[in-house]
Protein backbone atom coordinates (compact mmCIF):
# COMPACT_ATOMS: atom_id res chain seq x y z
CA UNK A 1 0.00 0.00 0.00
CA UNK A 2 1.56 3.47 -0.93
CA UNK A 3 1.45 6.76 0.89
CA UNK A 4 -1.75 8.33 0.89
CA UNK A 5 -2.10 10.81 -2.40
CA UNK A 6 -2.03 14.38 -1.68
CA UNK A 7 -5.00 16.18 -2.98
CA UNK A 8 -3.49 19.57 -2.29
CA UNK A 9 -0.33 18.97 -4.18
CA UNK A 10 -1.98 17.34 -6.58
CA UNK A 11 -4.46 20.56 -6.98
CA UNK A 12 -1.25 23.17 -7.12
CA UNK A 13 0.56 21.04 -9.64
CA UNK A 14 -2.56 21.59 -12.03
CA UNK A 15 -2.11 24.79 -11.17
CA UNK A 16 -5.76 25.07 -10.20
CA UNK A 17 -7.21 28.56 -8.13
CA UNK A 18 -7.32 27.60 -4.15
CA UNK A 19 -8.80 29.60 -1.22
CA UNK A 20 -8.14 28.45 2.01
CA UNK A 21 -8.45 29.14 6.01
CA UNK A 22 -5.76 29.54 8.31
CA UNK A 23 -6.38 27.82 11.95
CA UNK A 24 -5.10 29.98 14.49
CA UNK A 25 -7.05 28.96 17.65
CA UNK A 26 -4.81 25.57 18.41
CA UNK A 27 -8.22 23.85 19.42
CA UNK A 28 -9.18 20.52 17.63
CA UNK A 29 -12.87 21.35 18.30
CA UNK A 30 -12.78 24.41 15.90
CA UNK A 31 -10.51 23.14 13.90
CA UNK A 32 -12.88 20.08 13.19
CA UNK A 33 -15.74 22.76 13.02
CA UNK A 34 -13.69 24.48 9.76
CA UNK A 35 -12.94 21.17 8.78
CA UNK A 36 -16.89 20.70 7.52
CA UNK A 37 -17.29 24.12 5.82
CA UNK A 38 -15.40 23.10 2.63
CA UNK A 39 -12.35 25.10 2.33
CA UNK A 40 -9.66 23.95 -0.42
CA UNK A 41 -7.58 23.58 2.31
CA UNK A 42 -7.26 24.77 5.92
CA UNK A 43 -3.08 25.81 7.46
CA UNK A 44 -3.08 24.60 11.03
CA UNK A 45 -0.38 27.48 12.13
CA UNK A 46 2.58 26.42 14.65
CA UNK A 47 4.44 29.66 14.34
CA UNK A 48 2.73 32.86 15.49
CA UNK A 49 -0.71 30.71 16.99
CA UNK A 50 -0.26 28.80 20.61
CA UNK A 51 -0.14 25.16 18.57
CA UNK A 52 2.77 22.28 19.89
CA UNK A 53 3.34 19.11 18.53
CA UNK A 54 0.49 17.51 20.38
CA UNK A 55 -2.17 20.08 19.10
CA UNK A 56 -1.08 19.98 15.90
CA UNK A 57 -1.49 16.12 15.67
CA UNK A 58 -4.81 16.49 17.42
CA UNK A 59 -6.11 18.50 14.65
CA UNK A 60 -4.60 16.24 11.91
CA UNK A 61 -6.53 13.44 13.64
CA UNK A 62 -9.79 15.71 13.59
CA UNK A 63 -9.64 16.48 10.19
CA UNK A 64 -8.51 13.16 9.12
CA UNK A 65 -11.39 12.67 7.23
CA UNK A 66 -12.42 16.03 5.92
CA UNK A 67 -12.47 17.13 2.37
CA UNK A 68 -10.66 19.58 3.18
CA UNK A 69 -7.15 18.99 2.73
CA UNK A 70 -4.65 20.15 5.56
CA UNK A 71 -1.29 22.00 5.98
CA UNK A 72 1.11 22.88 8.77
CA UNK A 73 2.99 25.84 9.45
CA UNK A 74 5.85 24.93 12.12
CA UNK A 75 7.49 28.19 13.77
CA UNK A 76 11.05 27.64 12.31
CA UNK A 77 12.17 25.09 9.53
CA UNK A 78 14.58 23.02 11.28
CA UNK A 79 15.17 19.10 9.93
CA UNK A 80 13.93 17.55 13.55
CA UNK A 81 11.02 19.12 14.02
CA UNK A 82 10.07 18.83 9.70
CA UNK A 83 10.64 14.75 10.66
CA UNK A 84 8.11 14.93 13.70
CA UNK A 85 5.42 16.61 11.61
CA UNK A 86 5.92 14.19 8.75
CA UNK A 87 6.13 11.45 11.13
CA UNK A 88 2.74 12.41 13.00
CA UNK A 89 1.51 12.50 9.60
CA UNK A 90 1.85 16.02 8.45
CA UNK A 91 2.14 15.98 4.23
CA UNK A 92 2.22 19.92 3.13
CA UNK A 93 4.64 21.51 5.11
CA UNK A 94 4.98 25.75 4.37
CA UNK A 95 8.29 26.58 6.20
CA UNK A 96 8.25 30.67 7.26
CA UNK A 97 11.02 33.11 6.36
CA UNK A 98 13.18 31.52 3.62
CA UNK A 99 15.50 33.42 2.51
CA UNK A 100 18.36 31.59 0.12
CA UNK A 101 18.45 28.76 -2.48
CA UNK A 102 20.19 26.90 -0.49
CA UNK A 103 17.82 27.50 2.41
CA UNK A 104 15.44 25.70 -0.26
CA UNK A 105 17.29 22.99 -0.81
CA UNK A 106 18.19 22.20 2.37
CA UNK A 107 14.13 22.25 3.48
CA UNK A 108 13.75 19.97 0.33
CA UNK A 109 16.35 17.36 1.50
CA UNK A 110 14.66 17.57 5.12
CA UNK A 111 11.39 15.97 3.37
CA UNK A 112 12.74 13.32 1.15
CA UNK A 113 13.64 10.04 2.47
CA UNK A 114 17.41 8.98 1.52
CA UNK A 115 18.78 8.79 -0.88
CA UNK A 116 17.33 11.53 -2.29
CA UNK A 117 16.75 13.55 1.08
CA UNK A 118 17.75 13.34 4.82
CA UNK A 119 14.65 12.31 6.75
CA UNK A 120 15.25 9.98 9.08
CA UNK A 121 13.75 6.80 8.79
CA UNK A 122 11.97 5.77 11.56
CA UNK A 123 7.81 6.45 10.68
CA UNK A 124 7.26 2.82 10.85
CA UNK A 125 5.42 2.62 14.11
CA UNK A 126 4.31 6.54 13.64
CA UNK A 127 0.67 8.03 12.68
CA UNK A 128 2.10 8.96 9.12
CA UNK A 129 2.19 5.07 7.60
CA UNK A 130 -1.13 4.50 9.85
CA UNK A 131 1.22 2.86 12.70
CA UNK A 132 3.00 0.39 10.38
CA UNK A 133 -0.25 -0.81 8.37
CA UNK A 134 1.09 1.05 5.00
CA UNK A 135 3.89 -0.91 4.29
CA UNK A 136 5.33 0.82 1.46
CA UNK A 137 5.30 4.33 2.79
CA UNK A 138 8.71 4.69 2.94
CA UNK A 139 9.42 3.81 -0.91
CA UNK A 140 6.47 6.10 -1.97
CA UNK A 141 6.09 9.05 0.53
CA UNK A 142 8.59 11.10 -1.28
CA UNK A 143 6.42 12.22 -3.77
CA UNK A 144 3.24 13.12 -1.77
CA UNK A 145 4.87 15.59 0.12
CA UNK A 146 3.95 19.11 -0.77
CA UNK A 147 6.43 21.49 0.33
CA UNK A 148 5.90 25.62 0.18
CA UNK A 149 8.22 28.34 1.41
CA UNK A 150 7.37 31.64 2.56
CA UNK A 151 9.30 34.60 1.78
CA UNK A 152 8.54 37.21 4.34
CA UNK A 153 11.41 40.01 3.47
CA UNK A 154 13.73 41.65 1.31
CA UNK A 155 16.25 39.23 1.61
CA UNK A 156 13.82 36.13 0.20
CA UNK A 157 12.74 38.29 -2.52
CA UNK A 158 16.47 39.04 -3.76
CA UNK A 159 16.65 35.22 -3.52
CA UNK A 160 13.35 34.52 -5.18
CA UNK A 161 14.03 33.05 -8.29
CA UNK A 162 16.91 30.70 -6.88
CA UNK A 163 14.17 29.63 -4.47
CA UNK A 164 11.47 29.03 -6.86
CA UNK A 165 13.79 27.39 -9.59
CA UNK A 166 14.51 24.62 -6.61
CA UNK A 167 13.57 21.03 -7.81
CA UNK A 168 11.43 19.90 -5.21
CA UNK A 169 9.80 23.05 -4.14
CA UNK A 170 5.88 22.75 -4.87
CA UNK A 171 4.57 26.81 -3.68
CA UNK A 172 6.74 30.05 -2.95
CA UNK A 173 3.97 31.28 -0.77
CA UNK A 174 4.34 35.25 -0.35
CA UNK A 175 3.51 37.10 3.37
CA UNK A 176 2.71 40.33 3.49
CA UNK A 177 2.95 41.19 7.23
CA UNK A 178 6.18 40.65 7.70
CA UNK A 179 7.80 41.86 3.94
CA UNK A 180 5.55 45.02 4.66
CA UNK A 181 7.47 45.18 8.02
CA UNK A 182 10.80 44.31 6.50
CA UNK A 183 10.29 47.25 3.83
CA UNK A 184 10.00 49.76 5.52
CA UNK A 185 5.58 50.09 6.01
CA UNK A 186 4.84 48.34 9.17
CA UNK A 187 1.58 47.82 9.96
CA UNK A 188 0.91 48.59 5.76
CA UNK A 189 0.67 45.48 3.87
CA UNK A 190 -1.08 47.58 1.09
CA UNK A 191 1.68 49.96 0.78
CA UNK A 192 1.87 50.38 -3.35
CA UNK A 193 5.39 49.56 -2.95
CA UNK A 194 4.93 46.55 -1.24
CA UNK A 195 2.21 45.88 -3.93
CA UNK A 196 4.22 46.06 -6.59
CA UNK A 197 6.86 44.12 -4.79
CA UNK A 198 4.21 41.22 -4.15
CA UNK A 199 2.98 41.07 -8.00
CA UNK A 200 6.53 40.92 -9.15
CA UNK A 201 6.98 37.99 -6.92
CA UNK A 202 3.63 36.43 -7.78
CA UNK A 203 4.40 36.36 -11.94
CA UNK A 204 8.13 35.06 -11.06
CA UNK A 205 7.13 31.96 -8.93
CA UNK A 206 4.42 30.95 -11.94
CA UNK A 207 7.36 32.01 -14.82
CA UNK A 208 9.08 29.01 -12.74
CA UNK A 209 6.38 26.40 -13.13
CA UNK A 210 5.30 27.04 -9.50
CA UNK A 211 2.49 27.31 -7.47
CA UNK A 212 2.22 30.75 -6.28
CA UNK A 213 0.65 31.92 -2.95
CA UNK A 214 -0.32 34.40 -0.60
CA UNK A 215 -2.13 35.62 2.59
CA UNK A 216 -4.35 38.35 1.94
CA UNK A 217 -7.94 38.66 3.78
CA UNK A 218 -9.00 41.98 1.34
CA UNK A 219 -11.13 40.33 -0.98
CA UNK A 220 -10.11 43.37 -4.04
CA UNK A 221 -6.22 42.75 -3.48
CA UNK A 222 -6.80 38.84 -3.39
CA UNK A 223 -8.67 39.04 -7.00
CA UNK A 224 -6.05 40.71 -8.20
CA UNK A 225 -3.58 38.84 -6.97
CA UNK A 226 -5.69 35.37 -8.51
CA UNK A 227 -6.09 37.26 -11.78
CA UNK A 228 -1.82 37.90 -11.83
CA UNK A 229 -1.43 33.93 -10.87
CA UNK A 230 -1.57 33.63 -7.51
CA UNK A 231 -3.33 29.98 -6.75
CA UNK A 232 -3.22 29.81 -3.00
CA UNK A 233 -4.81 32.08 -1.16
CA UNK A 234 -5.27 32.29 2.33
CA UNK A 235 -8.65 34.72 2.93
CA UNK A 236 -8.52 34.46 6.81
CA UNK A 237 -8.02 32.52 9.89
CA UNK A 238 -10.81 31.00 12.43
CA UNK A 239 -9.36 33.90 14.78
CA UNK A 240 -10.35 36.58 12.55
CA UNK A 241 -13.87 35.52 11.70
CA UNK A 242 -14.87 34.74 15.23
CA UNK A 243 -13.79 38.22 16.46
CA UNK A 244 -15.39 39.95 13.41
CA UNK A 245 -18.59 37.85 14.47
CA UNK A 246 -18.37 38.85 17.66
CA UNK A 247 -18.34 42.32 17.03
CA UNK A 248 -20.71 42.13 14.68
CA UNK A 249 -22.99 40.65 17.15
CA UNK A 250 -22.40 43.15 19.77
CA UNK A 251 -23.17 46.08 17.44
CA UNK A 252 -26.27 44.63 16.39
CA UNK A 253 -27.73 44.71 19.79
CA UNK A 254 -26.04 48.02 21.01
Amino acid sequence: MPAPENSLKARLSNGENTTGLWLSMANSYTAELAGYIGFDWLMIDGEHAPNDLRTIMEQLQVLRNSASPVAVRPPIGEVYLIKQLLDMGAQSLLIPMVESGAQAEMLVKAVRYPPRGIRGVGAGSARATSFGTIDNYTATADDQICLMLQIETRAGVASLDAIASTEGVDCVFIGPSDLSADMGYPGNPYAPEVLAVIEDAIKRIRAHGKAAGVFMTDQTHAKRFRDLGANMIAIGSDVAVLVGGLKALKQAYA
